[in-house]
């Protein structure tokens, strides 16, 4: 299974991980993780590479974590949210494979 954190601070989102494998399909692609992986390195490379917002990126195979240098509110912390909208429609299809949390920090 896959796993969702989302921190968020007050009413903006500061970062997220993720973690594991859906194993929705045990042979061909698994569409689950497919989905999960390509929005979280959109989100990831807007970030840094087109906004230029300074955040610390970790990722490795089945690992990605995100969390924003900034205390404060930006078009970061909503790209965040938007990541956190389209996981969390994900969860509602796939609720074996997916599970979003999030966490105030």
């Amino acid at each position: 299974m896959i796993t969702v954190t989302f921190f968020k601070s007050a009413d903006y989102f500061k970062g997220f991980k993720i973690s594991g494998h859906a194993d929705f399909n045990t042979s061909g692609p698994d569409i689950v993780c497919a989905g999960v992986s390509s929005a979280a390195i959109m989100t990831a490379n807007t970030i840094t590479e087109v906004l230029h917002t300074d955040a610390e990126v970790t990722d490795s195979d089945g690992f990605i974590n995100l969390n924003l240098s900034s205390n404060e509110a930006t078009e970061a912390s909503h790209l965040i949210e938007g990541l956190w909208l389209h996981l969390s429609a994900l969860q509602k299809q796939y609720k074996k494979f997916i599970k979003v949390i999030i966490s105030e920090v």
